[in-house]
């Protein structure tokens, strides 16, 4: 059977990242350190097969798959194709608030949150339930365009936790053991059966150098 190779991406470090403020679907530009990251990302990529690469529309998100594409070897340059399904979780009221300021606020919905409530969704927000099947839903509709290929997804935090999930059956409401690291390389294969996973939270990219990826879910 044929399946589609995919690399996923998390986005190189934000300001918003650093002060742990809830960034969501608001649109937020990479730091100097998450510029550096996608740049790295995107040389440790430059020989990859890379038939497409796909990216969330959000300018964290787009700006990193960029890098990746222009430091492809690929004789002919690829473009990046922005996707809204790749968005990162919408946070609703929350969004722009950071962890303690949820913590005092709203103790709540920090609550719900920090359970992983899964159907749960602040006001105006998504539910876990929600991304997971958006995501879910997004991956296939790519993925079948390129069996025997392999494409590139760069997204969010809150994304590579659904897609890790998606391909080790995790639900959504248990503990995370994983990293989502800002930049690392991610590696699943895709069948119309689901996903599952090859490898994970590869940051070799960023050895002896400075810009270790940040964790961070909610970004």
């Amino acid at each position: 059977m044929q399946v589609t190779r995919i690399l996923a991406i998390r986005h190189g470090e934000t300001p918003w990242n650093v002060d742990t403020r809830i960034q969501g679907q608001l649109d937020i530009g990479l730091n100097d350190t998450g510029k550096w990251q996608a740049q790295r990302v995107g040389h440790a990529l430059r020989e990859e097969g890379i038939a497409a690469i796909y990216s969330s529309d959000l300018v964290r998100a787009f700006e990193t798959a960029q890098a990746i594409a222009q430091s492809h070897t690929r004789a002919t340059q690829l473009s990046v194709v922005g996707h809204t399904g790749l968005r990162e979780r919408h946070f609703g009221h929350l969004q722009g608030q950071t962890w303690a300021e949820i913590e005092s606020g709203w103790p709540g919905d920090a609550k719900l949150w920090r359970g992983r409530d899964p159907h749960w969704s602040p006001l105006g927000g998504e539910s876990l339930t929600a991304v997971r099947e958006r995501i879910a839903s997004c991956v296939a509709e790519l993925a079948c365009q390129h069996l025997g290929e392999q494409i590139v997804l760069v997204a969010h935090g809150g994304v590579m936790d659904a897609l890790y999930r998606l391909a080790t059956n995790q639900p959504v409401e248990a503990p995370r053991t994983w990293h989502l690291g800002n930049a690392a390389v991610n590696r699943l294969l895709w069948t119309p059966q689901g996903l599952s996973l090859v490898g994970w939270g590869d940051v070799s990219h960023f050895d002896n150098a400075h810009g270790s990826p940040r964790d961070e879910t909610t970004t």
